[in-house]
């Protein structure tokens, strides 16, 4: 499998190239070159599988050629087994026709660690066979860093910095990445939004003699490997609920679009996907771009969902990219316009296109509190301000022909516990491995938005481990 750029003119790479670069040198994002498909009969082959098998299977078409099947079955197993649910990301009926698949049973209990967990591994293996060494920076709303962290603390070959907005994580959140104690990890908490770290982390690679002298990858939903990881779990509750026989459809909380792109990439390749749903919050510029082609930046509003506190969905390239019958000079001429307008223009017809499997719905904060209580009071379960809105999006957009609908629960109701304590008046609490999360000593650097700052940050963090 070969892999190209959105915007036409970076290296075309196989596997191994992408998950190292993160980031195409020419600003775009990197998709497969062309997509593979499953016949009804593959779909068939993988039920009753173990998850773990499930994804080396569903994943082994993106990377072929760079790194055999018995190795990667081997990675995913590995990556799963430390999880706190023996299904890893079990599927639960809440109402009829209305299931949640849980993808928080990882070790930084959020979606994140589905794909993360796999990754870390990856990397170990590509650099290992490659004698090489890699400084990885990436930028978090919240869940990513955490993640990422958990995926890549200790490990010999990666120097990990992770930007955070700076008071605009759940204190969960936060300690989860700043507690972590390992010589390659650094944490960066930015004056600013969750896009103004995203941005400083795209700047810092277009910054090409920074970015060759860091050697730098890096992990946000960018990095094609991120999607690619995050399509079998799809794969599995389809798989579950009759798929290929039966039609499924998704609803998705998502802000970076990352997580409801591996919907569409599931439905790409041959799942019988027949309705996604994107879920926002109050900063829902997806929303108001499905609902009326306005996908126009505003000011980043903090929420109860801190996740989701994001204007700029950079994985939306990629779907513009096909939507686009992938002209990459098309894609390059659009985003740039929307870096200086602030507003993306999106000719109606490919609007069309879009919403033709795509929905929008948003929740405000009242909202997400009053849904968190309704299912409490319905069915007993209990969702995190994240979930409470996908779950309300799946029932605001049911699929006509009868598809059962599965709401993707993205963390863990104690990463959350003020916003808990508001709907339902109880704290979560957190399992036994994060008892003492409260008590443990944090660790960051803050910085200001500005790139030469942040880039010292990183410089030293490298030239320190390097010299160790």
């Amino acid at each position: 499998m070969r892999y190209v750029s959105t915007r036409g003119h970076a290296p075309v790479r196989d596997f191994a190239g992408v998950l190292l670069a993160g980031l195409a040198e020419d600003g775009g994002l990197y998709v497969p070159e062309h997509w593979p498909e499953f016949s009804p009969a593959d779909w068939r082959a993988l039920r009753g599988k173990p998850y773990a098998e499930i994804a080396a299977w569903v994943m082994q078409p993106f990377v072929a050629g760079a790194i055999p099947f018995e190795t990667l079955l081997r990675i995913c197993r590995e990556a799963y087994a430390g999880f706190g649910h023996a299904a890893v990301a079990p599927v639960v009926q809440i109402e009829h026709n209305l299931f949640v698949q849980e993808l928080f049973h990882g070790p930084t209990l959020a979606f994140k660690d589905m794909a993360m967990q796999v990754l870390g591994r990856l990397f170990e293996h590509v650099l290992g066979a490659r004698d090489q060494r890699v400084a990885i920076v990436g930028a978090t709303s919240g869940d990513t860093g955490s993640a990422a962290i958990e995926a890549f603390a200790s490990r010999a070959r990666a120097d990990v910095v992770i930007l955070h907005p700076d008071g605009r994580t759940s204190e969960v959140q936060r300690r989860q990445m700043t507690t972590v104690v390992a010589p390659n990890i650094a944490n960066i908490a930015v004056a600013g939004t969750f896009d103004d770290c995203q941005d400083l982390v795209k700047a810092i690679f277009a910054d090409r003699p920074f970015r060759e002298e860091m050697h730098l990858s890096g992990v946000n939903s960018i990095n094609w490997a991120r999607v690619a990881a995050q399509v079998p779990y799809y794969v599995a509750s389809a798989l579950a609920l009759g798929a290929p026989e039966r039609e499924v459809a998704f609803a998705v909380p998502t802000g970076n679009f990352g997580n409801v792109l591996a919907a569409w990439v599931a439905r790409r390749i041959g799942l019988p996907v027949a309705r996604l749903v994107v879920g926002s919050n109050r900063n829902d510029i997806l929303y108001r771009f499905l609902d009326a082609n306005d996908m126009s930046v505003r000011g980043v509003e903090p929420s109860l969902s801190p996740s989701m506190d994001i204007q700029v969905s950079s994985n939306f390239e990629r779907l513009l990219f096909e939507l686009l019958d992938r002209d990459p000079v098309a894609t390059a001429q659009t985003m740039a316009r929307f870096r200086t307008d602030g507003r993306m223009a999106i000719p109606h017809p490919v609007w069309h296109r879009a919403r033709a499997l795509f929905h929008g719905f948003r929740l405000d904060d009242a909202g997400t509190l009053a849904e968190i209580r309704r299912l409490r009071d319905a069915s007993g379960y209990v969702a995190d301000p994240h979930t409470a809105v996908g779950i309300a999006a799946a029932r605001a957009h049911p699929c006509p022909a009868g598809a059962p609908m599965v709401a993707i629960a993205t963390a863990h109701p104690a990463k959350f516990p003020d916003a808990m304590e508001r709907a339902i008046g109880v704290r979560p609490l957190l399992p036994p491995r994060l008892a003492d999360l409260y008590e443990r000593p944090e660790r960051y650097t803050r910085a200001p938005n500005d790139l030469a700052a942040v880039e010292a940050l990183v410089r030293a963090t490298v030239q320190r481990n390097a010299a160790a």
